[in-house]
């Protein structure tokens, strides 16, 4: 298959929509010093934007998520009130299966402290779950979004699927251990970043420290959220004697969001303090740059037997990159075409070929090139003029080729 590359600039992209041509030779890419060391069973660094995995040990060992279960469950409430099945306002009426007095299992777990009968509004249970980690909010609020705790697992997983986790299988609301449940420190990181991509307000809660229910106080059990290094705006701790001590955190430099995945630490400050050595090395030595935009012409290619000879070719999401700081100067890209000659019909998205960025000469990130915009068969006289001249084209191509 004939195809037609082109490299261009993209400091150049990033300041112009006029592309250049370069003709100079690439700067050598300095690299980032390896992560450090981290004490836990495994870890993810990950950043938002690009999807990119910075450093990661251990990242897709299936291991108990516990309380970290309460991301996907927040995922799924947030989804329900997002599409307008419930709302915040909405009264909940507790049920005895969400009553610790009367649950075993809940019995010196984590808890909001709630009683049969009680109607709470959604938005409380909602705190009740993501402030104070509450297994009795969770099962309550479950109750209410699907009917019942093994209704709204099912949507749990069915949101695993749709998310394309691989190593993911959720059996509880809450996250106590029970056999057959487990996750991964990769897909931890990116139900954090579905959580934060798809359902904003759901996750803003995420960042509030504490949270008074019936006159009892108590604290975000994230203490990142406070840390005077780093700017925490969320996400969940978990912990059982199966588990050890488990942490997805997330926290913003500048336009730069990282997510970090600690689990199966021996301690609760173990988490926390290897929690903070990752992001901060994270933001240290690596920035994310876009390049290029959502629906921004990237190139300008010929088109044939259409109703327009040229069509904008761009990227459907911004093309986030994360590269070693100081790099974006060396940073080059380039695109393939699928086909040397673009024909008509296409649609608006339709891939028609591949943008590499290179570094030091190897590429490090592919995005597809799509067509901005629809571009119908042109009339019955316009596709016989361009089948001539396409004809002619080709032949000259030779040519002179």
């Amino acid at each position: 298959m004939n195809k037609t590359r082109l490299s261009v600039s993209v400091r150049a992209l990033a300041a112009s929509t006029t592309l250049l041509l370069v003709t100079s030779g690439v700067a050598v890419a300095e690299q980032a010093p390896a992560a450090p060391q981290i004490d836990a069973k495994a870890w993810i660094l990950m950043d938002y934007a690009s999807g990119k995995v910075l450093a990661e040990a251990k990242a897709d060992e299936r291991l108990d998520p516990a309380s970290l279960t309460k991301m996907m469950a927040s995922y799924v409430t947030g989804q329900a009130i997002k599409s307008g099945k419930i709302t915040n306002d909405d009264m909940v009426t507790v049920g005895k299966d969400a009553w610790a007095t009367g649950n075993p299992l809940l019995q010196g777990s984590s808890l909001m402290f709630l009683k049969p009968g009680d109607r709470i509004p959604v938005s409380e249970l909602n705190k009740g779950i993501v402030i104070q980690s509450g297994n009795d909010a969770s099962i309550a609020l479950a109750d209410y979004v699907a009917g019942s705790q093994d209704a709204f697992v099912g949507l749990m997983n069915n949101y695993v699927k749709a998310l394309g986790l691989q190593n993911t299988h959720f059996k509880t609301v809450h996250g106590l251990d029970s056999e057959g449940q487990y996750s991964t420190a990769r897909d931890m990181a990116l139900i954090g970043q579905a959580l934060i991509r798809d359902v904003p307000e759901e996750y803003a809660l995420h960042k509030e420290k504490e949270f008074t229910f019936n006159k009892i106080r108590q604290i975000n059990r994230n203490r990142l959220l406070w840390s005077s290094n780093l700017k925490v705006d969320g996400i969940k701790t978990g912990h059982t004697s199966g588990a050890g001590n488990n942490l997805v955190a997330s926290a913003t430099d500048g336009d730069m969001r990282l997510i970090s995945v600690v689990l199966g630490a021996a301690t609760d400050g173990i988490r926390f303090r290897e929690s903070e050595k990752l992001l901060t090395w994270g933001f240290r030595f690596y920035e994310t740059v876009t390049p290029i935009k959502a629906n921004t012409a990237f190139t300008t290619q010929r088109i044939w037997f259409g109703d327009r000879s040229q069509a904008n070719l761009g990227v459907e999401k911004d093309a986030a990159i994360t590269i070693p700081k100081g790099q974006m100067k060396n940073l080059k890209a380039s695109f393939t075409l699928t086909a040397s000659q673009l024909q008509a019909p296409l649609k608006k998205y339709q891939q028609v070929g591949t943008i590499d960025f290179q570094l030091d000469g190897k590429t490090i990130e592919q995005r597809p090139l799509v067509v901005l915009d629809d571009v119908p068969e042109a009339g019955f006289f316009g596709r016989i003029w361009d089948f001539v001249m396409m004809k002619i084209d080709g032949l000259f191509g030779k040519w002179f080729s």
